[in-house]
């Protein structure tokens, strides 16, 4: 196949082109270089790469901030940024709605709903992303009564592999919209997106320390003690913390700065240690100790606007893995997953964090038609360097497998594409009513 040449384009797509871009994700564990780099200030400059592209046979992924932790937006060929289409196009202040152009991040998209009184009705902790990337993988916050992002998109339009233009919603053409609000990137490039939000509103967020067997065995109650309920469970050790958020009228009481123990501490020290931890495991399991009575031992109440709460610092570089499962299901998971960390000779680092989503009729979301239990784990590189993992990560993805788990599409794992395809096409194959599905 010949490669293509940025001299052997229009000079309107040279003036948005790189060629042979070096593309790293923010976690730098995947990287790639494609042929051409596109930077498209327009819906049209972004029809024509689409058209060039398929002329040629060539590969489009889409990618924004790369804080994806896994190789999802990456290709040899042609990679599109969209971080320039970032404007505010309609506001439905009444109703309650907003339309953005999808390259728009929700940074930005959490300044232009507060100028107007408005607020994203859950999130996940970090706002680098953009709104065409949340959708495209079904991120996800927490809370019982809440779906995972893509289920605030009303309706959207997309560029298609001939450079076309399809608006979709639930209404109009409804079976790619079923699939395109968490699409992986593979049904064109999202362009546009309307999101169903709230007046704004301020959180109070209450955490405490428990032990995480006293969690397990009050496991629904845990669930629906808050809007907003979290756990993260320190591995090694019975500690947990369970985080509250709940929608409030006090007034804001923001977090104190402590820049000596958030960063000094809970950065940079921390950090140093798990660095040592590379060379001299068995410290981790005491490291985890010292975090913990560090800054989970104690209480911690903050309220303040809703955005900056769901908020939290992911410290530096990491591979992580999640996984979803039945949340009715997920107490077992969890005693087996502690089974094994406390039986192996493996030192693993903490939280691991579990969340809560309510059930969703979007094809490909790991909370497809269940009421479900996200559990990631998580292993540091400190100062980048690479960490041991993937026995971790195998045991900890055989364990979700035994208990119908299904994969989060962003993150990093060991399955390969044919098992995606039996976890999710097995379960289209299930709920589709259409005779010789």
């Amino acid at each position: 196949m010949v490669k293509l040449r940025k001299s052997a384009l229009s000079a309107e797509l040279q003036s948005i082109a790189e060629e042979d871009y070096l593309f790293r994700n923010w976690a730098k564990t995947f990287q790639c270089r494609c042929e051409l780099l596109f930077r498209p200030k327009t819906e049209a400059q972004i029809s024509e790469v689409v058209k060039l592209a398929t002329k040629h046979g060539k590969t489009v992924r889409v990618f924004g901030s790369g804080h994806s932790p896994s190789d999802l937006a990456m290709t040899p060929d042609v990679m599109v940024n969209i971080d320039d289409l970032n404007q505010l196009l309609s506001v439905d202040k009444a109703n309650h709605r907003v339309t953005v152009q999808a390259g728009m991040s929700l940074h930005k998209l959490h300044e232009v709903l507060a100028e107007n009184g408005l607020a994203m009705r859950n999130l996940g902790s970090i706002s680098d992303q953009s709104v065409a990337g949340i959708m495209s993988t079904a991120t996800h916050g927490t809370g019982a009564n809440f779906g995972c992002l893509s289920t605030m998109v009303l309706d959207c339009t997309l560029i298609t592999a001939d450079g076309s233009t399809l608006y979709v919603s639930a209404k109009e053409n409804t079976d790619v919209f079923h699939a395109v609000r968490c699409g992986l990137g593979a049904l064109g490039v999202i362009v546009r997106a309307t999101l169903d939000v709230e007046p704004a509103y301020r959180l109070e967020a209450i955490q405490k320390p428990y032990r995480f067997s006293d969690v397990l065995a009050d496991w629904h109650n845990v669930i629906y003690s808050s809007e907003h309920s979290r756990i993260w469970w320190m591995p090694h050790t019975n500690d947990c913390v369970v985080w509250r958020a709940n929608r409030t009228e006090k007034p804001a009481q923001p977090p104190k700065e402590r820049w000596w123990l958030d960063r000094g501490i809970g950065v940079h020290l921390y950090q140093f240690l798990l660095n040592v931890g590379r060379y001299r495991p068995a410290i981790i399991p005491s490291v985890t100790n010292f975090m913990f009575d560090t800054f989970f031992r104690k209480p911690v109440h903050v309220i303040d606007d809703s955005y900056k709460v769901f908020m939290f610092d992911v410290l530096f570089p990491q591979y992580v893995n999640e996984w979803a499962v039945d949340w009715d299901e997920a107490p077992k998971v969890l005693r087996e997953l502690e089974q094994f960390i406390n039986s192996s000779d493996l030192k693993v680092h903490y939280p691991v964090e579990i969340r809560f989503v309510e059930e969703d009729d979007i094809w490909l979301s790991p909370s497809y038609g269940r009421k479900t239990c996200y559990i990631g784990v998580i292993m540091y590189r400190p100062y980048g360097l690479p960490v041991s993992y993937k026995k971790y990560w195998q045991a900890y993805e055989n364990i979700m497998r035994a208990h119908g788990g299904r994969p989060h599409w962003a993150k990093v794992n060991t399955s390969q594409l044919s098992l995606y395809l039996f976890v999710y096409v097995a379960l289209f194959r299930r709920t589709d009513k259409r005779p010789n599905n």
